[in-house]
C-alpha cells in the first residue's frame, strides 16, 4: 500500500506528538492531562488537548506546541473544577 509524503509526514508528526505527550506526563505526573489523558488534536499550526467531545462542551486547551496545549488543558481543567464565584 502506497502513502502519500503528506500523510507519512502527519503520521510522524502525530508519533512525535505522543513521545512529546508522554514526556510532558512523566515529568508532570500528577498534572490533570498525565492523570486524564486528553486527546491531542492537530489543528492549523496549533496543537488541542481535548477532553471532551468539543471544544464548547469539553475541556479543551490550545497552544502552538504539545507541551503549551497541555499547560494550557491543566489550567482549563483545575478552573472547571472551582465552584462558580456568587
Amino acid at each position: 500500500m502506497y502513502l502519500s509524503a503528506k500523510t507519512k509526514h502527519a503520521e510522524q508528526q502525530d508519533a512525535a506528538a505522543l513521545v512529546e505527550m508522554e514526556r510532558y506526563c512523566e515529568e508532570h505526573p500528577r498534572s490533570p492531562s498525565a492523570v486524564r489523558r486528553p486527546k491531542l488534536l492537530r489543528r492549523g499550526r496549533s496543537w488541542v488537548a481535548l477532553m471532551g467531545y468539543t471544544l464548547q462542551d469539553g475541556v479543551a486547551g490550545i497552544g502552538e506546541t504539545v507541551a503549551s496545549a497541555l499547560r494550557a488543558f491543566d489550567v482549563q481543567y483545575l478552573n472547571s473544577m472551582k465552584p462558580p464565584r456568587g
